[in-house]
């Protein structure tokens, strides 16, 4: 049973109730999830409730539903399309007090030019403000049952950040897949096309050196090329 990708993720039984847990072996994130998820308590979303908090392990409700990366095509694309208002939701909401740091972008893009990377037209857009954000908002961390949205879930990454960034990060990974995931979300959350679009190429530049440094090699591999062929 999966209801994220990162950490080690088990179903287990406390009086005969089902719970997930959580185990995360940096101490940061184990707390930036627990901040991030009893911040969203009555917010609407639907989140995992914190149940019992123990040492290195998140113990939290179980969600109902399947990951979207676990779907068919359609169902994914009609997934992302309905969680686009939640991520807007989200964005609106008043994010807790010491969350980890938001992507340096700056660092990003000379790490990316300095490790020597495939040639990206890469700038920093505008910004669109600070807001409270998911931090990977991906197929794997949403769930979905009888064609809505049913879990959010891998809190970890949350961060007070940009907007659109977040949203074009989204958008850019889940069209790597399936073209028409990019204008599911886009559409869905109500934003300009070309102002997240403008994002693209640090994102990218974010992924190939996640891909650099902890592989796989065939990954990286394939992201080169994908990249080769966006150059100008």
């Amino acid at each position: 049973m999966r209801q994220g990708a990162v950490g080690a993720v088990r179903l287990v039984e406390r009086g005969g109730r089902r719970l997930v847990e959580k185990r995360l072996s940096d101490p940061a994130r184990h707390d930036n999830e627990l901040r991030a998820l009893r911040a969203l308590v009555s917010s609407g979303l639907p989140v995992p409730e914190v149940v019992e908090e123990q040492p290195a392990a998140i113990l939290m409700t179980e969600l109902p539903g399947a990951r979207l990366d676990d779907t068919d095509a359609e169902a994914r694309i009609a997934g992302l399309r309905a969680s686009a208002p939640l991520l807007r939701a989200l964005h609106r909401l008043a994010a807790p007090e010491d969350l980890l740091p938001a992507p340096d972008d700056a660092t990003i893009i000379e790490r990316y030019r300095a490790a020597g990377g495939p040639r990206l037209p890469l700038r920093i857009p505008p910004s669109s403000g600070v807001v409270f954000c998911h931090g990977d908002w991906t197929d794997g961390n949403l769930l979905a049952q009888h064609g809505r949205v049913s879990g959010i879930v891998d809190w970890e990454a949350a961060h007070c950040g940009d907007p659109l960034r977040e949203l074009a990060r989204a958008a850019w990974g889940a069209a790597r897949k399936d073209p028409r995931s990019e204008r599911a979300l886009i559409d869905g959350y109500g934003a300009d096309p070309d102002r997240v679009r403008a994002w693209y190429p640090v994102i990218a530049a974010e992924l190939w050196l996640w891909f650099a440094e902890a592989g796989p090699p065939e990954y990286l591999a394939a992201l080169c090329v994908e990249l080769e062929a966006w150059s100008p």
